[in-house]
């Protein structure tokens, strides 16, 4: 089983690469905007000592100015809180998206700093021209370690192709999220679930 440290690196290199997607012509192929970004994104990190060092201003610009113009956030979100999300009211929802944001970024901002030596690779892509829906194969490689599945799914929408999952060794984040979103609501409801997200997130920064 990877180490707790190594997952998070891998999942810093993941949302990194994938989910720092600038504004780009429609007409990319998603194979290639993921190989250029993640590239691109990977060697920056490398480059900046404050962002490996998880500097958390640093961070939350870079998500700011790339993430969320190039993530459909609000559809993972909506996926996360599944049923709940028609039963929380319009100001219910933001709180959820904004709390979730927030998880994320306490995530990335211990992460980043254990991206080093690693490489990505990609799997042949295989798609239709007429596809919606595509997945991005790929693997991360360590220096001596063995090869962490890392696969991205985009939709195609009007503004072009949007990052809406990824998976890490099997395991897709909408569905992981998912899962302890409907435990938290199911339990508590949706001021319940926006309760422990707020928590989550206090308890992340007391760890920073």
């Amino acid at each position: 089983m990877m180490k707790r440290r190594s997952w998070f690196a891998v999942m810093a290199l993941t949302v990194s690469s994938a989910w720092t997607l600038p504004a780009l012509a429609q007409g990319e192929a998603p194979d290639a905007l993921v190989k250029r970004m993640s590239n691109e994104v990977l060697a920056d990190i490398k480059a900046d000592p404050a962002l490996r060092g998880g500097d958390m201003a640093k961070i939350v610009a870079l998500v700011d100015s790339k993430v969320m113009p190039n993530v459909n956030f609000e559809s993972i979100t909506r996926f996360a809180a599944a049923r709940y999300w028609a039963q929380a009211t319009p100001e219910q929802q933001q709180r959820i998206q904004d709390e979730f944001k927030t998880l994320l970024l306490r995530t990335y901002s211990g992460a980043l700093s254990e991206v080093k030596d690693q490489t990505l690779s990609f799997r042949p892509f295989r798609a239709n021209p007429a596809d919606t829906e595509v997945v991005v194969r790929s693997f991360v490689k360590g220096q001596g370690s063995s090869d962490i599945q890392l696969d991205y799914k985009l939709e195609k929408t009007p503004a072009g192709w949007k990052v809406i999952d990824i998976n890490v060794l099997g395991v897709w984040l909408r569905e992981n999220y998912r899962t302890r979103f409907a435990q938290e609501a199911g339990s508590k409801g949706v001021d319940g679930l926006i309760a422990w997200l707020a928590q989550t997130n206090k308890n992340m920064v007391g760890k920073s």
